[in-house]
């Protein structure tokens, strides 16, 4: 399958790959392309920013949540239809997984996708040293495949003379990597920053005006239709359809898969819940639900005719007291968990069921109180990375996860709990370091880790059938 593509990476962190990388999207969509996101690793945020500039979901690819196999039928479907399909960098090209590896890192997705990789250089304050920097990324892999530089932080009198002097050491060490265009100092390419990365989208006022604006600097500044014959020249990709199989595959002693008939299930998203995996979306809409959406800060009441709750990530202590004030709703809910409703809720809807939440002036505020006890601010990343989670619940007593199964995950966090639940361990990949994690109940498996269901279709499905079988009171099935 023909599929248009690039990736963005960089030396480092800080180089300007998100910036550049929405930019791009703006300047080759304002041309008339349809173009397509993704976001390498397991981020939430840069994937708003790609929503935000295109009005498309983006979707991440990620080596430790996905095999091989599985992320190329994932990102094929993405990209299915798109002109083009950018894909954002994490990190440094090389970082992977942990600090001696390139396991699942930029290098790693572009490899296993075949993706021409438009390296991001920034050259302030430097000129000859680049051309050994680029050297040294292109040669580190022999397969690192960089065919194209987009040189940031420089100016319209300096590019040309910088352009020649890299392609012309360069093509001296036997590299014939273009150097594509500029990104000049301006505003446009500015993005505040947050604990947690970027701030969301929805509190810069007037990000698509300025990524726009970004994208018109770059029509002028590089050469679009040479990165795009690059992107047109990507190896075709071939499908394995081996998530959708596995998504429909036979029970394992619950539903794995599509049962019949749809299941409502109401899903948080307003600006203080608004981490949400699209494979996560994709699977359980393949899994036969309906996702209502609400809004935890300004919806009373939850949405009509749902069986299930699940209650995702973001940034609930920005909005404390607004969570704390929608007194019916947080009745609501504590009502319908206690009746039964089942109700999957990570990190951020994790925070949420607590009896108090603390924002970061020591200000606490009442919350569900489905969870005994309250989170607070810790100051500092809280079992910060990767997680393999496995049950430490007998099958009688929650029976989520299945002995021997894992489910794959991610925690990044600043906020605490004072109980953050027994009822799985979770594990780092290297097995170095293992802790108690996530409470479990029949109806209930919430805790602070970000789950990425495709890695276990059947914890998502009998998440599923849960909110189907489930029977609210003075209704019928």
């Amino acid at each position: 399958m023909k599929v248009p593509r690039i990736l963005i990476a960089a030396p480092f962190s800080g180089s300007g790959k998100t910036a550049v990388s929405c930019a791009l999207m703006s300047a080759f969509q304002s041309n008339g392309l349809c173009v397509h996101a993704c976001k390498c690793g397991p981020d939430y945020i840069d994937p708003m920013f790609h929503r935000e500039v295109l009005g498309l979901d983006s979707r991440n690819l990620d080596l430790f949540f996905s095999e091989e196999k599985e992320l190329t039928d994932g990102f094929i479907r993405h990209a299915s239809g798109a002109d083009l399909t950018v894909t954002e960098g994490v990190m440094g090209y090389y970082d992977g997984q942990a600090l001696d590896v390139d396991k699942g890192s930029s290098y790693d997705v572009a490899r296993t996708l075949q993706i021409p990789v438009i390296l991001v250089v920034p050259g302030r304050g430097a000129a000859l040293s680049l051309a050994a920097l680029v050297r040294g990324l292109a040669e580190f892999r022999a397969d690192s495949n960089i065919q194209g530089i987009l040189l940031n932080r420089v100016s319209k009198m300096l590019y040309p003379r910088l352009k020649e002097m890299l392609e012309r050491e360069l093509k001296g060490c036997g590299h014939e990597i273009p150097v594509v265009g500029y990104v000049p100092e301006d505003e446009a390419f500015h993005l505040e920053s947050r604990h947690l990365g970027l701030v969301t989208p929805q509190e810069l006022r007037g990000i698509r005006e300025q990524t726009e604006r970004a994208g018109r600097i770059l029509c002028e500044s590089v050469e679009l239709d040479q990165i795009l014959r690059i992107a047109q020249a990507a190896p075709e990709l071939k499908p394995h359809d081996l998530w959708l199989r596995e998504a429909e595959g036979p029970a394992d002693g619950a539903s794995r898969g599509r049962s019949s008939g749809k299941v409502k299930i109401g899903i948080a998203r307003d600006e203080a819940f608004c981490f949400y995996y699209k494979a996560n979306l994709e699977l359980l809409e393949q899994m036969g639900c309906e996702l209502a959406p609400f809004s935890p800060l300004r919806d009373r009441n939850l949405p009509q005719g749902i069986h299930g709750l699940v209650l995702g990530g973001g940034y609930p202590e920005l909005y404390g007291a607004g969570l704390s004030e929608n007194r019916e709703l947080l009745r609501e809910i504590r009502k319908q968990l206690d009746d039964g409703m089942p109700c999957l809720a990570e990190c951020g809807g994790f925070m949420y069921l607590h009896e108090e939440m603390e924002d970061k002036n020591g200000n606490r505020f009442p919350m569900a109180g489905v969870i005994k006890g309250r989170t607070y601010p810790t100051g500092k990343l809280v079992r910060f990375g990767y997680v393999n989670i496995t049950s430490d619940t007998p099958s009688d007593a929650g029976g989520w996860l299945l002995h021997g199964e894992t489910i794959k995950g991610h925690e990044f966090h600043y906020w605490d709990s004072t109980d953050s639940g027994s009822g799985c361990t979770a594990s780092k990949p290297d097995g170095k370091r293992a802790w108690k994690c996530i409470h479990v109940r029949e109806n209930l498996f919430a805790g602070y880790p970000h789950l990425y269901l495709p890695s276990m279709p059947g914890f998502a499905g009998r998440f599923v059938e849960r909110c189907r079988m489930w029977e609210p009171e003075g209704e019928e099935k």
